[in-house]
Formats: C-alpha cells, sequence, structure tokens
C-alpha cells in the first residue's frame, strides 16, 4: 500500500528520532504532524522546511505530554491520523532510595501515559479510515534493566505491554501496533547525558561513550536516527502487515546478549 496522502501524527518530534521519522514520513509522501510543548518559531520552521523539501502538509501542533488532555487534544486539532508515533520522553537518573517523585511522576506520564491517551484518541480515526498504523518507541531498556534509571525503564517495559495489549484488541482490524525498541542513539537526550557521565567516571567524552554507554552494545557504535525512520516506514507498509504486537530490537546486539 502506498503511503502517500496519509497522516502521521508524531509525538515529541522536533528532534531526534521524532524528526528523523518525520522526515522519513515525508519523503515518502505522508502528511506529518509535529509537536513539541515549546510552541517557538523554530518548530513551525521545521514543519514549514518539510513541507518545502517533500511536498507534503506539515504541521506543529503544540502539545504538552504530561497532560492527558492535550494528548487527547492533539490527535483531535491533527483532523486526521492514519499513523502514530508515540516518541515523546525525557529521562532522569538516581537511585531509587533517591528519585525524586515529581521526576518519576513526570517519566511516567510523557513516556508512557501520554501513548495510552494518544493511542485512545487516534483509534477511531483509523477505524474510521479502514486503516492504521500505531508504532510506540520503546527502547532496549524496555526489554532489559539498568541501575537508575528505574522510572525510564517501568515506563519502556509498560510501553512493550501496552503495544501488545492495543495489538490484541485491533487483531481483527487492518489496524498494526507495534513497539521500536532503539539502543543508544546520539539523541539530544543522550547527548544531555555525557556531561554528568563524564564528571561521574572521570573519562572524556569519547571514554564515555565507548566504555559507559556502547558498553553493552556489541557493535559499539551509535544506533542512526535514520534507521529508526526507515524501520517505521517498513512497519507501515503492505509486507508489515501481519507483523502487530511485537518488539522490533534496533540496538547493535544489546538483547542478544
Amino acid at each position: 500500500m502506498k503511503l502517500q496522502g496519509k497522516t502521521a501524527v508524531i509525538t515529541g518530534s522536533t528532534s531526534g528520532i521524532g524528526l528523523g521519522i518525520a522526515w522519513a514520513m515525508a519523503h515518502e509522501g505522508v502528511n506529518v504532524i509535529l509537536n513539541s510543548f515549546t510552541d517557538c518559531d523554530e518548530d513551525h520552521d521545521i514543519a514549514n522546511e518539510i513541507e518545502f523539501a517533500t511536498g507534503v502538509r506539515a504541521r506543529y501542533i503544540k502539545a504538552d505530554m504530561a497532560n492527558g488532555k492535550e494528548c487527547r487534544e492533539l490527535i483531535q486539532s491533527a483532523s486526521a491520523c492514519d499513523i502514530l508515533i508515540n516518541n515523546a520522553g525525557i529521562q532522569y537518573v538516581a537511585p531509587i532510595d533517591e528519585f525524586p517523585v515529581d521526576n518519576w511522576n513526570a517519566i511516567i506520564a510523557i513516556n508512557l501515559t501520554s501513548a495510552f491517551h494518544t493511542i485512545a484518541a487516534a483509534l477511531p480515526f483509523m477505524r474510521k479510515a479502514g486503516w492504521g498504523r500505531i508504532i510506540n518507541i520503546s527502547s532496549a531498556h524496555g526489554l532489559t534493566a539498568s541501575p537508575f534509571k528505574s522510572a525510564y525503564i517501568s515506563a519502556k517495559h509498560g510501553i512493550v505491554g501496552l503495544t501488545k495489549t492495543a495489538a490484541l484488541e485491533t487483531a481483527l482490524e487492518p489496524i498494526t501496533v507495534n513497539a521500536i525498541c532503539p539502543g543508544y542513539v546520539l539523541t539530544p537526550l543522550v547527548e544531555a547525558q555525557i556531561p554528568d557521565t563524564m564528571k561521574e567516571y572521570a573519562m572524556d567524552r569519547e571514554e564515555v561513550i565507548e566504555r559507559v554507554m556502547l558498553a553493552r552494545q556489541p557493535s559499539k557504535t551509535f544506533v542512526e536516527i535514520e534507521e529508526i525512520g526507515g524501520i517505521a516506514v517498513f512497519l507501515c507498509s503492505t509486507a508489515a502487515s501481519q507483523i502487530t504486537g511485537t518488539t522490533i530490537s534496533v540496538d547493535g546486539g544489546w538483547t542478544a546478549l
């Protein structure tokens, strides 16, 4: 099935993985709705750039993914949602007994609960259109664990469970629901962790990348954003019509260990 003319709503999509997926979709002729909570000129400029470069319709819609009402309003404001990419996420690192409650609540809300709200709001659009694709961006940490990331890992495991449940609920319909589980991708979220990790381990940048961040990633290279975009496009294709309720690991062998 050709994707041209369909509409994709991508949460957390003005940078990193979300923006990469937006570009990949646009190059396939998919109209894209970008999202973040900032609503600055640069956000709208990104949408304009995609539209100018690819010829699709591209819009930016502000919504705070920590707010369930705004999550649902994002989908309604899009007016169409053939493809939903739940990508919004934040991170915080601390031992469980020192983990700030506000940070826990924010990570669970943005990384997990937002997807519940957007899926609930998007399914009526997909059912009316007779076709839909939901792709949740989980993580290698949705399948494995590491210390000091209790909220993030709980949320990403939760996304995998939500993916499976939504897939079973739509199994008799032309709607698929899957999760992509990347290893380390050099996104702004990951980039922001490097300075603190350098201080913690008294290492330089390259040592932190090789010996800490990529220690569990056997390929010893970051996953490319464009690779995630390509997989998202594949999951929307006819070839993937029987792929639902599963996780696709893109982690350089991490979860093979």
